[in-house]
């Protein structure tokens, strides 16, 4: 669930633009972060760690093109060497790759490269994108015949930004797997993966791209093309249960006014009898408000988070990730004191953080703790850049709805319905996602798992 980044501007400002852009979508990828300048030369930084940490005022050289990336390793370890943009060079001229996503078959693609000649020095999926595309470059010439036959090649989720020589390209995979969207400063153009990175630069969105098209934006000109058909939209559903910011707007739907849907949802399917309602900071607070809407109780907070450690569900190990719960929140115990609550989060995958927090909540003497979660049961591994890539982590795919409880420890745990999950969504305008990690039904071929093929009818909501 990488953040992606990229900019054109006249007064040689891109990589100033790249670098607040890619703040802006810290949030999907703390591992590590990188910049590639284009003035009249290429030149890029990248390293371990977040954007601030990587970068000071004098490494954000003057650039027309820049491109940018945070990482969240799905493919590939964590180091140094992983660390995007790659840069490749061939007759095609220099080639510069951001990718967000996972490709399925990468290994059999790089295998297939290697025996051509081609040299790895990452271990990632994203560098077999970046060796192909240039290859094809050579063979096809021009840029639409080459992503048209990348599209057949490559297999799973990638939105990516490029630079191409003198040209800011960016696309994005025939099934829309990951968000990318472009907009308009006063002195040019950026594209990124979410609409709240161009809010911050005071700028306007003109668009998602669509599935299977790219934007090409040269000497201030932009042109979009088409490179694929897309024939089943495939949109991430995670993005609008976790992943992308509040302040949002994917493919014309309101992240924010999606979660409130849920939460109101849920509380339709599963009320409680509680005194208040409060949520697991940041990620539940959105369909927490919807639930007490809905049912007509107080919000209140319950527990304080430290603004200052990250996501927990996408750091990479799992001692690091029980460590940083203990260090996330801390509770409010006058607000809980012999109180029943309601805690709503926006899903469960592991249990790690919802087992701490309750424990925290009943030392903290709460009377009842109700939990219920704002998305359906996660009983699949991700295949297309969610770090969920076994069964055995997942607590829904081998415990029963009562087993979980007793896990966590709560007094009650209820999910959100997959119908009411969709119909929140659709209620706003979308439509066509990716549920595989909730049905086991995946989107595009997957070794040993069920292909939604035409065949299989798809659930409601998915037309």
């Amino acid at each position: 669930m990488c953040g992606i980044a990229g900019a054109y501007s006249e007064n040689s400002l891109a990589g100033k633009y790249v670098y607040y852009l890619l703040f802006s979508l810290q949030h999907r990828g703390q591992e590590s972060a990188g910049i590639a300048f284009f003035e009249d030369k290429l030149e890029y930084k990248k390293g371990i760690g977040l954007v601030s940490e990587v970068f000071s005022e004098k490494d954000l050289l003057p650039a027309k093109i820049a491109v940018g990336h945070v990482r969240y390793s799905t493919t590939g370890t964590s180091k140094i060497e992983n660390a995007q943009p790659f840069v490749v060079k061939s007759k095609a001229g220099t080639l510069v790759v951001s990718h967000n996503g996972n490709l399925v078959n990468y290994q059999t693609l790089r295998r297939e490269l290697e025996n051509q000649g081609s040299v790895f020095t990452t271990d990632t999926d994203s560098e077999v994108i970046a060796q192909l595309l240039s290859k094809l470059l050579v063979s096809k010439k021009d840029i639409e015949s080459a992503l048209s036959e990348l599209s057949q090649k490559i297999l799973g989720s990638y939105s990516c930004i490029l630079i191409l020589n003198d040209t800011l390209v960016a696309f994005r995979d025939p099934l829309g797997f990951r968000p990318i969207c472009v907009g308009e400063l006063s002195d040019g153009y950026v594209v990124c993966s979410e609409s709240c990175a161009i809010d911050a630069l005071d700028g306007e969105l003109i668009k998602d791209l669509h599935p299977g098209e790219a934007i090409l934006i040269q000497d201030g000109e932009l042109e979009f093309i088409k490179f694929a058909d897309c024939i089943r939209k495939s949109f991430c559903i995670f993005e609008y249960i976790y992943f992308a910011r509040p302040d949002s707007i994917i493919d014309g739907v309101s992240v924010y006014k999606a979660r409130t849907e849920m939460g109101k949802i849920l509380a339709e399917e599963s009320p409680a009898d509680v005194e208040f309602v409060s949520a697991v900071p940041d990620s539940g607070i959105t369909a927490a408000i919807g639930y007490a809407m809905r049912l007509g109780l107080p919000y209140m907070e319950a527990l304080i988070k430290n603004r200052y450690v990250g996501r927990t569900f996408i750091m990479p190990k799992q001692e690091l990730r029980e460590l940083l719960v203990r260090m996330k929140v801390n509770v409010i115990k006058e607000n809980v004191e012999r109180k029943r609550i309601a805690l709503i989060d926006d899903s469960i995958v592991r249990a790690t953080t919802s087992k701490r927090i309750v424990e925290m909540l009943k030392k903290a003497e709460a009377k009842e703790v109700h939990f219920r979660v704002g998305s359906p049961p996660i009983i699949a591994p991700c295949y297309f850049g969610i770090d969920m890539k076994t069964r055995d982590e997942l607590i829904a795919s081998k415990n029963s709805l009562e087993e979980i409880r007793e896990i966590v420890g709560a007094d009650s745990l209820k999910y959100l319905s997959l119908q009411g999950l969709l119909s929140a969504v659709k209620k706003l305008g979308g439509k066509g996602f990716c549920i595989a990690c909730l049905t086991s039904r995946y989107p595009v071929p997957v070794p040993g798992e069920i292909y939604l093929s035409e065949g299989v009818r798809q659930p409601e909501g998915q037309e």
